[in-house]
């Protein structure tokens, strides 16, 4: 059975992290990430990704504890590397991703969460937070990095030190979730989040300049002002030379909406 699942309709990829009961994740689930996120990036019908959890109680508890507790200190730390990689490599995928949180986002959860561009809650499904100080240990994929970058150094150090969860609210509050929604339903839920992701896909909206303006911020945050405006410049002129543009333009021009290829 996967422990990724991957489904692409209408632009967009979901693709769905499946160990239930918490959707702990083995090297074998990162693997499995990993090549499902080359193969929304080698898609040319993929415009957006979306990353869930199955069911309704969680989106991610993190690395699977049992395995980390048989395996041996090489077997971790290459599997912190992996890791690290994989969600490196959906960071520099030039696509827009969504973490559609469904349940709790706790340890390595939140660290894919916050591997992701935009970060959508479904009110009181879940908790939040970077618990593993409780066991001894750092987040180690990325966590004291991205958290750091979400919230500002000395919030992360607290919320780290701390090992608190909290609710999707006053992570919104923070910082960390873009959106909190009300739905009635799971179902709901990603109906909604879905129909969102597939607004960042054409024909309505220039998905080639959605995944330069990712990869213009992503990298530009990592770099001095002037590489990062030298890099702007570098990728729009990249854009300038797409069918989208000239779409755009025309349909500027002459006052209709435009209808974007992704081209």
């Amino acid at each position: 059975m996967a422990l990724v699942d991957y489904a692409a309709s209408e632009g967009v990829a979901l693709l769905t992290l499946s160990d239930p009961p918490a959707n702990t994740y083995t090297h074998e689930m990162m693997k499995e990430l990993d090549a499902a996120i080359l193969k929304a990036r080698f898609d040319a019908d993929v415009h957006v990704l979306v990353i869930t959890g199955q069911g309704e109680k969680f989106f991610c508890a993190g690395a699977n504890i049992g395995m980390l507790r048989e395996a041996d200190p090489t077997f971790k730390y290459y599997f912190c590397l992996h890791a690290n990689e994989t969600l490196s490599r959906l960071e520099h995928t030039p696509k827009l991703c969504i973490a559609a949180l469904n349940g709790h986002t706790v340890g390595g959860g939140l660290e894919i969460a916050l591997a992701c561009d935009l970060r959508i809650g479904r009110r009181g499904a879940g908790k939040i937070g970077l618990p593993e100080v409780a066991l001894g240990v750092l987040p180690g994929t990325g966590g004291t990095q991205r958290l750091a970058r979400a919230v500002g150094g000395s919030r992360a150090i607290q919320m780290m030190c701390e090992g608190k969860t909290f609710d999707f609210d006053a992570a919104q509050g923070y910082g960390l979730l873009n959106e909190v929604w009300d739905t009635p339903s799971h179902q709901d839920f990603m109906k909604r989040v879905l129909e969102y992701a597939r607004g960042f896909a054409p024909p309505g909206r220039a998905a080639l300049a959605v995944g330069r303006i990712k990869r213009a911020v992503q990298t530009g945050l990592e770099v001095g002002l002037e590489q990062g405006l030298a890099l702007e410049r570098e990728l729009q002129a990249e854009l300038f030379a797409s069918e989208d543009a000239r779409e755009g333009l025309a349909a500027y021009v002459e006052k209709r909406k435009p209808s974007f290829q992704g081209k």
